[in-house]
């Protein structure tokens, strides 16, 4: 096979005369792109700070900046034939000799521009934008940025507040026990949890009050002003709204039915319709049962086929009075999810007053603030012009990484910047441009928010844009020639994809998903494994305290083991990597998981059982982390020295220890506390024990937190000592436990007590960095966690499951939101944005499935175990053996 040539097409993306649009498929080189287009900015004599490229991520932001500052110090220093044929490659014209000697500029011009270039993450770009512009923003001049600790301690404190206002305001206090009278108190937690991550949405729709809002949900909702659950209750009870005499006469025939379950239906329609209303009222549901199923769908059946043959009147005035309750039942639906949204919303809309009055005590901002405050400004009248005026001096070029993963409200942000582009003199201009590059089919952070409809969308609107002005000076560009995987991972991603089922939410727009291998003639692998069965549980014998463990029974166990065997076999007998010509190591293997569940940390143990190098999971809860627990362990110790469980505690660990023997030598028959028998006991490691915390004891009063333990670690050899016994694993943790004690420092008062408090309560998640740059480890990752990153080796083995959940909160197309418990879900309109928000969530677990397997270079092993909870609907497994057989 011949391989493409993609230089036409990435020249195509790079050309900086044109606005483009790129949509690059994965591994088709989407930041030498980027690069590519910033160099020929510069080789057309373009100031570096009229150039702004947004990034989604800081990571994404240093790698490109990096890989610029490279080539432009390659250039100052190369010989004239190998710049020429370096810019003929990119801009695909040799260069004259002034734009060498330009080239060779360009990295003096880039380090002495102000600022330097502007490379950086959207978030970033909206800081500068406010710090800028405060006043007209309306923040404070000195505003500080809060990180994700901060501002979940915060709204915990506002959470806490409204809570307590609740006690006093009779409307908040109603609307809590409308809330807490749907939900449990686990599931309230996770309700004020979702309602704060959409904090953002939530104050835009309260952006007209409160009572604007109520108004316009009741208007979408078919709900009168005034109208409630009781009352919907009595009207559908009244004798006035149905035919009682049909029914009457309907319940005396199914009564006096041969048939039990007309007789059923007969008798209980006719004690209903022998009631007064209250009583009515009170055996509603005995009466909706004879209509309707318990999900409130219309039974198929209402009597008998012979009866109803019978008497051809009868089911017609049945169908009449199940046509009223399910009406009826809809509409009380509707009722009830209108007030149990509209006393979310009223709770919600009290916290974040709370919030915000915080902030603006404090002059804190978070990241939300950021897009949604510069957004607000670039849309301010009388301010926003003059605004953007002054920006627009600046910029001439703005070109956007990853655009699949922006969402709406930083697409507004990039499209009001631009708006002058394509106006007055800016539409004359022609050296104005956008460029955005990125795959809809890798959109996958819509946790964030990211849609990639929108991504769609603004293509759109920027085509038309510059079509007004010129449709020479628009191109699109699509880059399909993959420079990461071999032709076999590639062609299994094309069959996958290739079902219909498969390719729904994936290609948005029906076409072909193709890829062309770059690296032909190279040998490749992909294989799917059978999907290990459960095995059949043993009942346990009773009254056995340690009954034993059987990890064989466990699908995920046994999987775990063997992908650990698998790997452990690759290294002990040579397995040769085809495309590196050399031993398969540690480091080129990648586990991705759809979610962090229990397989992780089977994998991990089976990993280090078999001696195989494991950087560890990609993320960790500080606070679970041995290591942290050891250190907290100590700061308890030195809180109380007689809390004698916690003494033993930190004597065991690697910052003493002692051992099992020597602990129960100390421990036994002592008289008092455990600290007072260290202190007596004449052994020599006692002894050394005992004056170490000692002298922690003496500075523990009268240093912060930070120096206390920063101490105990460096001088005090706590670091070497945890390491030795953990793994190079703990550094992670230990790093973040020291930057967290300074985190701490910087907006509390320093004590002991206090930090540790307010680290169980934060149960912060640390992300690792498992760079493949790094050590040469076994990197487990989740697939989100694995954007952007690749391997010659993959393994894919949580692939059976399937999301089962939908956010607490929906958001119908109507622009509002909704919460709908219990039967509200039956509301139309709760129904339909259920079915919007199921079908969008299924759409992004096909599209993680897209970026899952792309990450594979040369081999890819599918794998998988069954549940006994397992889905109906299509799992990974199921698509890739559709597109395999």
């Amino acid at each position: 096979m011949i391989a493409p040539d993609p230089d036409h097409d990435q020249r195509q993306a790079a050309d900086a005369r044109r606005s483009v649009w790129v949509a690059a498929s994965a591994g088709t080189g989407k930041t030498k792109v980027l690069t590519d287009r910033v160099l020929n900015l510069l080789l057309a004599d373009t100031p570096p700070a009229k150039i702004l490229c947004l990034t989604f991520t800081k990571a994404a932001a240093a790698e490109m900046a990096n890989r610029l500052n490279d080539r432009l110090s390659k250039w100052a220093v190369a010989g004239d034939e190998g710049l020429r044929e370096d810019i003929r490659t990119i801009a695909g014209e040799r260069p004259d000799p002034e734009r060498l000697t330009r080239a060779r500029q360009l990295f003096a011009r880039v380090l002495d521009a102000p600022g330097g270039m502007r490379i950086m993450t959207i978030h970033a770009f909206c800081q500068s934008v406010l710090r800028r512009f405060p006043l007209e923003a309306g923040v404070a001049p000195q505003f500080e940025v809060m990180d994700e600790r901060s501002t979940a301690e915060l709204l915990s404190g506002a959470q806490a507040t409204m809570l307590e206002r609740a006690r006093r305001v009779p409307a908040l206090a109603e609307a809590l026990a409308i809330v807490t009278a749907h939900i449990h108190e686990d599931r309230f937690a996770a309700l004020i949890q979702a309602a704060t991550l959409e904090r953002g949405r939530l104050a835009r729709l309260l952006d007209d009050g409160l009572d604007a809002f109520l108004d316009r949900l009741r208007h979408a909702l078919g709900v009168a002003k005034g109208e409630n659950e009781a009352a919907c209750r009595r009207s559908l009870c009244d004798e006035r709204a149905f035919d009682g005499a049909a029914l009457r006469r309907a319940a005396a025939l199914l009564a006096g039915s041969d048939k039990v379950t007309d007789q059923r239906a007969g008798e209980a329609l006719g004690a209903w319709l022998a009631m007064d209303a209250a009583a009515r009222e009170a055996g509603l549901e005995a009466h909706l049962a004879v209509f309707l199923t318990a999900e409130r769908r219309p039974r198929k059946s209402l009597a008998t086929k012979a009866l109803a043959a019978a008497q051809p009147w009868l089911v017609p005035a049945l169908e009449a009075e199940q046509a009223r309750l399910d009406a009826a039942c809809r509409h009380l639906a509707s009722v009830c999810a209108y007030a149990a949204t509209a006393a979310l919303v009223r709770l919600a809309a009290g916290f974040l007053d709370d919030y915000a009055a915080e902030k603006r005590r404090r002059g804190l901002i978070d990241y939300d603030d950021l897009i949604l405050q510069t957004r607000a400004l670039l849309a301010r009248p009388g301010v926003a012009p003059w605004v953007l005026y002054k920006l627009d001096g600046g910029i001439d070029h703005i070109l956007i990484d990853e655009a699949q993963d922006t969402n709406p409200d930083q697409w507004q942000v990039v499209s009001a910047l631009a708006e002058e582009f394509f106006a007055g003199q800016g539409a004359r201009d022609p050296g104005r441009t956008v460029f955005a590059v990125g795959d809809a089919k890798q959109s996958i952070f819509g946790f964030q928010r990211a849609d990639p409809r929108a991504f769609v969308a603004m293509r759109a609107h920027f085509a038309e844009k510059v079509h007004a002005v010129d449709p020479l000076l628009w191109r699109d560009v699509p880059l399909t020639v993959s420079f990461r995987s071999t032709k076999a991972v590639l062609d299994v991603v094309d069959r996958v994809f290739a079902c219909d089922e498969a390719r729904d939410g994936v290609a948005l727009d029906g076409a072909e998903i193709r890829h062309e291998p770059f690296r032909c003639g190279h040998a490749g692998r992909v294989e799917l494994w059978p999907a290990l069965e459960p095995s059949e549980d043993e009942a346990p014998e009773p009254w056995v305290p340690l009954a034993p463990v059987r990890p064989e029974a466990q699908p995920r166990a046994r999987l775990a083991q063997l992908v650990a065997d698998t790997i452990r076999h690759w290294i002990d007998s040579g397995e040769r990597l085809d495309s590196a010509d050399r031993p398969v190591r540690a480091g080129d293997v990648l586990v991705l998981v759809r979610r962090r569940t229990g397989f992780v940390g089977e994998l991990l143990r089976a990993l280090k059982r078999r001696g195989v190098p494991v950087a560890g999971a990609d993320r960790m809860v500080l606070t679970g982390q041995i290591a942290v627990m050891d250190l907290m362990a100590l700061g308890r110790f030195l809180l109380l020295p007689e809390d004698d469980l916690t003494l033993a505690t930190v004597l065991k660990s690697p910052l003493v220890g002692i051992d099992e023997d020597q602990l129960f030598t100390l421990a036994y028959g002592r008289e008092g506390t455990l600290w007072a028998a260290l202190r007596r006991h004449r052994a020599e490691w006692a002894q050394a024990a005992a004056a170490m915390l000692q002298a922690l004891l003496a500075r523990a009063d009268f240093v912060p937190p930070f120096e206390l333990y920063a101490g105990l670690l460096g001088a005090g050899g706590g670091r070497r000592r945890l390491i030795g016994r953990l793994g190079h694993e703990a550094e992670d943790a230990i790093d973040e436990f020291l930057a967290q004690s300074l985190a701490f420092e910087q907006s509390h008062v320093p004590s002991l007590q206090g930090f540790l408090a307010w680290l169980e309560r934060g149960a912060a998640e640390v992300k690792r960095d498992l760079d493949p740059g790094g050590r040469d480890e076994v990197r487990i990752m989740t697939v989100h966690g694995a954007k952007g990153l690749q391997a010659p080796i993959v393994f894919l083995p949580d692939t059976v499951s399937v999301p089962t959940r939908v956010s607490e909160l929906l958001w119908p197309e109507s622009g509002l939101v909704l919460w709908a418990p219990g039967r509200a879900a039956a509301a139309p309109l709760a129904a339909a944005a259920r079915e919007e928000a199921i079908r969008r969530r299924d759409e992004e677990y096909r599209r993680l499935l897209y970026v899952a397997l792309t990450r594979a270079e040369d081999r890819l092993y599918v794998c998988g175990w069954k549940t006994k909870q397992t889905g109906s609907a299509l799992s990974w497994y199921d698509h890739v053996e559709q597109g395999m057989l």
